[in-house]
């Protein structure tokens, strides 16, 4: 039997866009970082969709460089959303080392950071290259 596919899309109703979110995250979320950018997450109840969250700050660079900085995030986040073991809150801010970064090494810190916040699903494999 064909397994049914998964829908790959992130619907607007899985991005946090108030402030509030984004400062109530930051204050009593969990915080990891790599050179690429910071994660914070917060755990949500089961049953729950999660939501996430870009920050691109003006000290990135120009409007050029933060906007590529938001799609490899969000592409990222777009690709692994069904690798989550349990809904989680997450905003993902940008740091100078995303700069010239390609994806897959960008793919590659997300998958370390939610493997070490222990969100990662069992059986997905991070390439260590």
């Amino acid at each position: 039997m064909i397994e049914a596919r998964k829908k790959l899309s992130l619907q607007k109703s899985c991005f946090l866009k108030h402030s509030s979110d984004f400062k109530r995250l930051r204050e009593n979320g969990n915080r990891l970082v790599c050179e690429r950018f910071v994660f914070n997450w917060l755990p949500l109840s089961e049953g729950s969709q999660s939501k996430i969250g870009v920050v691109t700050s003006r000290r990135l660079g120009s409007s050029v460089t933060r906007n590529r900085a938001r799609r490899l995030l969000r592409e990222v986040c777009r690709l692994h959303q069904y690798d989550l073991a349990k809904p989680a809150e997450i905003v993902l801010v940008a740091r100078s080392g995303i700069k010239g970064s390609k994806f897959s090494n960008v793919e590659r810190d997300f998958l370390e950071l939610i493997h070490k916040a222990g969100l990662l699903r069992d059986g997905v494999k991070i390439n260590y290259k």
